[in-house]
């Protein structure tokens, strides 16, 4: 059957209708997004050129920041490292094998907006000393005369560098175990008589240093905690020796690396007073007690020794008996207020560095000491009722930080010190011998030593005429502004170091800075 060709025709005008009808919707679509188009062009224009003030520029520039070049703040954390201790690491072997744990201390720049791509990730560890924990001794939180904090971890934050700061084994609150420091009896008893017999029932002890005085029983801790009566040891040698903190230095460098991720993969390792040995003792390439240091080396950029120590054995796989034994005891105890004594100086220059003490600043070491003690808060004092609270801290042996080991170091080295220093034997003198001890085809080595600076360089700041030198800019400062004070020079000088390998400048050499905080080339 077939179609009409009326029919036929009729439906082919239908569907030619249905197109263009089609199609005119289509047109009229595109015709109305371009007119759209076109009156928000139209009115963007006006607004940018209708106003005296707006640019085509500002009209058109991104609302807010996309990233940052420099850090907008600092964050501060705590966390801890746990391990077992070593066979034969510690003194005494009833702590082999057992768990422990280090605090470390973190300060870290922030970027609001981000990190820009390209911006350098930088990482520092930082090494205290005999008696007092890292979040104490590098981020003191006490405000500075000029501003800020007196903080080395902070001002080394907001410069972009990653810090970390562990308290060592025995120190903070890492772990001191029970019966260890945890027990007040393993302080010091009554010496032994001169014939080397004992007339206390509760034993006797011998020290081989007079830092770890004998009697620290009856001194300090007879009412809080002990009642009255003195007790025998739960461990009866030194806490620790030089290699138990180098493995913990060891494990902290892998976890600032894990964590900053610095561009370069190493971190820059610094040690203030006794930590100086500690650090150099880390990098002792022959270290017969825990291999493995060529691979710990490797991941050091830079070394900074800091107020430090220096001298004594190098240290063999046994250590030397000095005459008479080691000390038979592992735990010291000092009032928290003791810590004032770092700032000492000899008393004319007490008078002559005017403001090198910051008001308040010894008072806030000593509460940052007590929020880091735990068990120790409930010692001392002679009222039952009122413990005044005790600051405890290991004893040692020590050694591995001498002429020979400095004149094997490899990565580049910074040494500063201040010419008051009476905080370590030998004062200032140290830092001079270890610089002259580095190797001498060392190109990249710098000494710097400061005036008006005692052995707690990193809080001290400057009031007075002197802080306004005659000539020059204070090395840390501004031009024609007063000296800070030793605190923002050793800031200025880490950050220097740490970025570029240079002090004002230089890859090698000597430095004075003089009271006014003016550096200069030493002759």
């Amino acid at each position: 059957m077939h179609t009409a060709p009326e029919n036929h025709d009729r439906a082919q005008s239908r569907r030619a209708n249905g197109r263009l009808k089609r199609s005119g919707r289509g047109l009229r679509g595109r015709t109305g997004a371009r007119r759209r188009w076109l009156l928000l062009s139209v009115c963007l224009i006006l607004s940018a050129f209708g106003s005296g003030t707006t640019s085509m520029a500002a009209a058109t520039k991104p609302s807010a920041q996309q990233c940052d070049e420099v850090p907008t703040g600092v964050a501060t954390s705590n966390h801890f490292l746990t391990f077992r201790v070593p066979p034969r690491l510690m003194p005494d072997p009833q702590f082999a094998g057992r768990p422990a744990r280090i605090q470390v201390h973190r300060v870290r720049p922030v970027y609001a907006n981000g990190q820009c791509p390209g911006v350098t990730n930088r990482a520092a560890v930082l090494i205290h000393g005999r008696l007092q924990p890292g979040p104490a001794v590098f981020d003191l939180r006490h405000t500075a005369p000029e501003g800020g904090r007196l903080s080395t971890q902070e001002g080394l934050a907001r410069a972009g560098i990653d810090t970390f700061a562990p308290s060592l084994l025995g120190y903070g609150r890492s772990t001191r175990f029970e019966n260890g420091l945890d027990d007040p009896g393993n302080a010091s008893l009554r010496p032994y008589n001169a014939d080397g017999s004992c007339s206390w029932p509760e034993g006797c002890d011998r020290t081989h240093n007079p830092i770890f005085p004998l009697d620290q029983q009856g001194m300090h801790l007879l009412t809080n905690p002990l009642g009255g009566e003195r007790r025998a040891h739960s461990s009866n040698v030194r806490f620790g020796r030089t290699d138990v903190w180098v493995r913990d230095i060891r494990q902290v460098i892998d976890d600032a690396i894990a964590r900053a991720q610095p561009t370069d993969g190493k971190v820059t390792l610094i040690g203030h007073s006794l930590g100086a040995e500690r650090v150099g003792r880390t990098l002792y390439a022959a270290n017969p007690v825990l291999p493995g240091s060529a691979e710990v080396i490797a991941k050091v950029n830079r070394v900074v020794f800091l107020s430090p120590i220096f001298g004594g054995p190098t240290g063999p796989t046994e250590e030397t008996t000095p005459p008479g034994g080691f000390l038979t005891f592992p735990l010291h105890v000092t009032p928290f207020e003791a810590a004032a004594a770092t700032w000492l100086m000899p008393p004319d220059r007490e008078a002559a560095c005017t403001g090198h003490v910051v008001p308040g600043s010894p008072e806030q070491l000593a509460a940052q000491l007590r929020e880091q003690e735990t068990v120790g808060r409930e010692w001392g004092g002679s009222d039952p009722n009122n413990p005044t609270g005790l600051n405890r801290s290991p004893t040692f042996s020590s050694y591995g930080w001498n002429t020979t080991v400095a004149g094997q170091l490899t990565p580049p080295t910074l040494v500063v010190q201040g010419f008051e220093d009476l905080g370590v034997p030998g004062g200032v003198a140290n830092s001079s011998a270890i610089f002259n001890a580095l190797p001498a085809s060392m190109t990249n080595k710098v000494l710097v030593q400061v005036r008006c600076a005692s052995h707690a360089l990193q809080f001290e700041g400057c009031s007075g005429p002197r802080c306004t030198p005659a000539s020059g800019t204070p090395y840390g400062g501004l031009p024609g502004e007063p000296w800070a004070g030793p605190h923002a020079t050793l800031k200025a000088a880490l950050s220097e170091w740490i970025k570029n390998g240079t002090f004002n400048g230089s890859a090698s050499g000597q430095f004075t800075v003089d009271e006014s905080g003016v550096a200069s080339a030493s002759p």
